[in-house]
């Protein structure tokens, strides 16, 4: 690290705030994902005994006690639940598309970081090279004479940059596929907890 900093020329602390950045996103991401997923096959059977017992109430409390996007669609399910099966099943849907962009939230930045990060990087690069041939102009005939150590200061740069950049941008993307993946998934739960929950009501609270 202490080599990066002290060779890679300015371009390098664009990268690693980058790199800051997208660590952050991805951290709150994954805990976000985390108290987001359920288990909603068991959630529901819990639902369904409380709902059986005619306790709304109890219901409701648990889905409030319940920070998961799946909960607050079997909330919004239950409070419409006396408005017909078809209310309660637009009411359902009208939930989920507010849950699903607070899931998605930030990854556009995630994967704008791993975008730029080469670019970057082949700006260090470019950067890199124009010191090593000015350097190298500026010198003209005594470049024979101060030698290749006088040049590598440009050469390091460009690397560093170059390599730094790639290696952001790889991490940066695996990281952005593994929240897409679960993202999906509690999204497909999201899904099926959504029909299941609307055949509930609809069986104990007397949908139409």
């Amino acid at each position: 690290m202490p080599v990066l900093l002290a060779n890679g020329g300015p371009v390098i602390w664009l990268i690693l705030f980058a790199a800051a950045v997208a660590i952050a996103i991805f951290i709150e991401r994954v805990l976000h994902c985390h108290r987001a997923q359920i288990n909603s096959i068991e959630f529901l059977n819990g639902v369904r005994n409380v709902l059986k017992r005619d306790n709304v109430v109890e219901a409701i409390s648990i889905c409030d006690a319940t920070p998961s996007p799946v909960a607050r669609l079997v909330k919004t399910a239950i409070l419409n639940r006396d408005h017909g099966r078809e209310r309660v099943r637009e009411a359902v849907e009208e939930a989920g598309l507010t849950e699903v962009p607070a899931l998605e939230e930030r990854l556009n930045l995630l994967a704008t970081i791993g975008q730029i990060a080469p670019l970057l990087g082949l700006l260090g690069t470019i950067i890199g090279f124009i010191r090593t041939f000015t350097r190298l102009q500026s010198d003209g005939l005594y470049a024979r004479v101060t030698g290749p150590g006088s040049l590598a200061g440009g050469i390091w740069e460009a690397l560093i940059c170059a390599a730094t950049g790639i290696a952001v941008a790889i991490i940066v993307h695996a990281g952005y596929n593994y929240l897409v993946n679960r993202i999906n998934k509690i999204i497909l739960d999201m899904e099926r907890a959504a029909g299941e929950i609307v055949n509930i009501v609809t069986e104990n609270g007397g949908g139409k």
